[in-house]
């Protein structure tokens, strides 16, 4: 099934089933008007929005419209939780290879994770905000589940079965102001904007045999200015499932339905600069920071700028025949004019 919240009816949207070819949808105000409406009654109002789903999906609907992702926002437009861990540890090693620094053993058996502001996100096809292009801007792409109810403590076989649905995210990082930011000790705040997700969210089972381990095995699409970037799959050097991802985040809290957990990049083990882009036959980035980081380690230094004003950043995943599971993440950098 697959479900996603147009730009209309309140600050979270207009709750809409979707066809499974992302060219239909209906909205369902009779069973549930939002997104997190469905989550908090989930067990009662799965059954109504999967008969809605087969009906879209062989024609027989009679109040079906056509989806446009351009009118979506993201399908939670915002969340009593965002965290996001930092599940490939490839990316990690990078980072602390680049800047000459020791990997924490820790970070192989615990995984790190930040809380993220949840209360607006960007939709799919909004721009990506910035009031300087010296900030570093940078697109992370990435997988995240929405949880039902999760007690606190519980075992990760418990929160594979509270994962409700999937989503892809670009958690957007402005690189120049990290480093004084954690220098505080303290984490992540105005380095972290608004992250936008996917046009439509999607339940596991509809993944049929490329969801297992508690992982999504199917390659990630990146595109920057149109060009290929990054096609990293997103079930391969993931050390920490979102089973795993979940319990962690639970730990000492219950976590409420509608919580949102981020994979962290996506980032697979390549053999080095020259042979890891695209281009070169390699799987490429799913950040403009990894290329940095592979650019520094070999060359001594970064050569490719992060974003610019007018840049564009696209991130989709398709399944085994080609087709968009999510719909496409596709976002234009601009900068922010605040209102008069």
């Amino acid at each position: 099934m697959k479900l996603a919240s147009l730009k209309q009816g309140g600050r979270d949207g207009t709750l809409v089933v979707v066809s499974r070819d992302l060219t239909r949808c209906q909205a369902v105000g009779e069973i549930a008007t939002t997104l997190q409406q469905a989550l908090d009654n989930w067990d009662a109002l799965r059954p109504g929005l999967e008969a809605v789903y087969h009906a879209l999906n062989h024609g027989a609907s009679r109040h079906a419209q056509a989806f446009d992702p351009r009118q979506c926002h993201s399908p939670l437009p915002r969340a009593y939780q965002w965290v996001d861990g930092s599940a490939y540890i490839n990316h990690i090693e990078l980072v602390r290879k680049a800047r000459d620094a020791e990997m924490p053993p820790e970070l192989y058996v615990d995984p790190l994770m930040y809380q993220g502001g949840s209360d607006s996100f960007a939709g799919p096809c909004d721009p990506v905000l910035a009031g300087d292009e010296a900030w570093g801007i940078d697109f992370e792409a990435e997988v995240a589940v929405v949880t039902g109810d999760v007690p606190m403590g519980a075992t990760p076989e418990l929160c594979a079965r509270r994962i409700r649905l999937l989503m892809l995210v670009n958690d957007v990082s402005l690189r120049q102001l990290i480093p004084g930011e954690l220098a505080k000790g303290f984490g992540f705040l105005q380095s972290k904007p608004a992250s936008a997700f996917s046009p439509v969210a999607v339940t596991a089972d509809e993944l049929g045999a490329a969801w297992r381990d508690s992982k999504l095995h199917l390659p990630l699409q990146v595109e920057l200015n149109g060009k290929p970037f990054g096609k990293p799959d997103a079930g391969i050097d993931m050390i920490f499932d979102f089973s795993r991802l979940v319990a962690h985040a639970a730990k000492t809290r219950d976590l409420e339905a509608g919580s949102i957990i981020g994979s962290g990049t996506v980032s697979n083990k390549q053999g080095g600069l020259f042979g890891s882009s695209v281009a070169n036959g390699g799987v490429g980035y799913a950040c403009i920071a990894e290329l940095r980081m592979y650019e520094t380690i070999e060359e001594g230094k970064p050569r490719t700028p992060f974003m610019r004003f007018g840049d564009r950043v696209r991130i989709e995943m398709l399944d085994g025949s080609g087709a968009s599971v999510f719909g496409a993440i596709d976002q234009l950098v601009e900068r922010y004019v605040p209102a008069a």
